[in-house]
């Protein structure tokens, strides 16, 4: 069974980010580490033990954004985006004064988030070599 928790370790978040960023999308290890990850909240889905999905949560103002969002190869496909997406949600609701979410989605997935409520802004815009579309919706 699949959980989805707040965690410290920021390895294993950061692991997950190497395998599905770096080394199946080739982004680069500089638009990957951005120094941002003592500040955030880091979410973990772990089967068992083993870590499989991760999403990274900064909060400024009244907004948080999630980042950083990605699930193991062999487990997209299951709902287990949908369910970290939602953890996050629910954990920037926890935040004192925090009144909407954001978020930068690569181009092909901005269907996915706006089956979770999110609405695009603005223009297509390049991130790491990658299409992206700024999104935002109400907590």
């Amino acid at each position: 069974m699949t959980r989805i928790e707040v965690t410290r370790d920021i390895a294993a978040c950061q692991g997950l980010r190497r395998t599905v960023f770096i080394d199946e999308q080739g982004v680069s290890e500089a638009d990957e580490v951005d120094g941002l990850d003592e500040t955030a909240i880091h979410l973990v889905a772990r089967d068992g033990d083993r870590p499989v999905g991760t999403a990274r949560l900064l909060v400024k103002g009244t907004t948080g954004k999630i980042g950083r969002v990605c699930v193991l190869a062999e487990k997209r496909g299951t709902g287990l985006g949908a369910a970290l997406i939602r953890a996050a949600l629910d954990e920037l609701c926890r935040q004192p004064g925090l009144t909407n979410a954001y978020l930068g989605s690569q181009s092909h997935a901005t269907g996915f988030y706006e089956k979770l409520g999110f609405a695009i802004e603005g223009d297509e815009f390049m991130d790491a070599g990658i299409p992206h579309r700024h999104m935002r919706r109400a907590l």
